[in-house]
């Protein structure tokens, strides 16, 4: 059974920072591209980033020059490190892994930014 377990959520204050974490456990078959989601209450999920298995990365507008996506292929393991984190990046963060043959979704992780 694969699983996806994100940590690292928490409270903070603005301007503060989080690291949160994604272990992949389970599959037979390598991780391709992985990322980062967040999903705030009455809006759509929207991509925070991704980084793929070459080490290329993706970032959303919104968090460019602020939050830092990286991995460890060989634990599954991807990570972001969230500087200078503002309220409205208030959320609940999954983590996302894509195999050749599907994608798969961690549990969800609640990030809380106060002002």
């Amino acid at each position: 059974q694969v699983q996806l377990v994100e940590s690292g959520g928490g409270l903070v204050q603005s301007g503060g920072s989080l690291r949160l974490s994604c272990a992949a456990s389970g599959s037979m078959f390598s991780f391709n591209a992985m990322g980062w989601y967040r999903q705030a209450p009455g809006k759509q999920r929207e991509l925070v980033a991704s980084v793929s298995s070459g080490g290329g990365t993706n970032y959303g507008d919104s968090v460019k020059g602020r939050f830092t996506i990286s991995r460890e292929n060989a634990k599954n393991t991807v990570y972001l490190q969230m500087n200078s984190l503002k309220p409205e990046d208030t959320a609940v963060y999954y983590c996302r892994g894509n195999t050749i043959f599907r994608e798969y979704w961690g549990q969800g992780t609640q990030v809380t930014v106060s002002s």
